[in-house]
């Protein structure tokens, strides 16, 4: 459906942002010389000079195209705006598997409203694969090409392929409800970052599970998700945009019968 919001002007930016990112990041990756340290003490939660080179080479593009909207991103916090839309950044989600060498984390951008992000992109830079949720639809581009990305159509949650990065992140007690879903389906995967999310987008699988999430974590996947056709929530049915328990489903029918699920705990 058309957004009031969206023009040519949006996703031109916000493609200019992530050629941005991709530009100060890539150097860095498998480079040796990340410059990581730990946010979080008592656990490893990493940030490297990547991270915030590439959340500042972003801002620096609102700045001078957007500068009445506002800004949330992990690394450099808050930015108040006038127009009503927020720009959510994450410089580099899953930045555990950009310390350790795997393509599996991602630059995200995402463009929110009152209601929730309308307009998103997940991109792998090492890859060269960007994926991008529009109002007027969902595209992947990459070395092949360029593709309109359809999620999975229904099948019994026996059949299904299911995500998450328990347990390295959330609470046990988030991992029992995980698990209560996973033990019902055919093949669980770990470990995979917002690349997860892309790969729901893209066919591919059929729910990711998550917790403990950050609103940067999860505006870009919903937005790239929803327009492929999916569904995302949080684990009671409502929004999930401001982060938390985060069910993301390829269609509606596998999304309620996980929720069934998942309402338990």
């Amino acid at each position: 459906m058309p957004h009031p919001s969206f023009d040519a002007e949006v996703r031109h930016v916000a493609h200019l942002m992530a050629d941005a990112a991709r530009h100060v990041i890539l150097p860095y990756f498998r480079s040796g010389a990340l410059g990581t340290e730990n946010k979080l003490a008592g656990d490893y939660d990493p940030v490297t000079l990547a991270d915030r080179a590439a959340e500042q080479a972003m801002r620096e593009i609102l700045g001078e195209m957007r500068p009445d909207d506002a800004i949330l991103g992990e690394e450099f916090g808050n930015k108040s705006g006038t127009s009503g839309l927020t720009w959510v950044l994450d410089p580099i989600d899953g930045t555990r598997g950009f310390v350790s060498g795997t393509p599996t984390w991602g630059v995200l951008i995402a463009v929110s409203d009152a209601n929730g992000p309308f307009y998103g992109i997940i991109d792998q830079p090492y890859i060269g694969e960007r994926f991008e949720g529009a109002p007027d639809g969902a595209m992947v581009r990459n070395l092949s090409g360029e593709k309109a990305l359809t999620t999975l159509a229904p099948r019994d949650l026996s059949e299904a392929i299911v995500f998450t990065t328990f347990p390295e992140v959330g609470e046990v007690s988030d991992g029992k409800g995980f698990h209560a879903v996973a033990s019902q389906a055919k093949l669980t995967r770990y470990g995979m970052d917002c690349y997860a999310y892309a790969l729901l987008a893209a066919g591919q699988i059929d729910l990711v599970i998550e917790a403990q999430l950050q609103p940067y974590d999860i505006c870009a996947p919903i937005a790239v998700i929803q327009a492929a056709g999916g569904t995302v929530t949080d684990w009671r049915g409502g929004p999930a945009h401001k982060g938390g328990r985060v069910l993301a489903a390829a269609n509606a029918d596998i999304h309620a019968r996980a929720l069934a699920i998942l309402r338990d705990y």
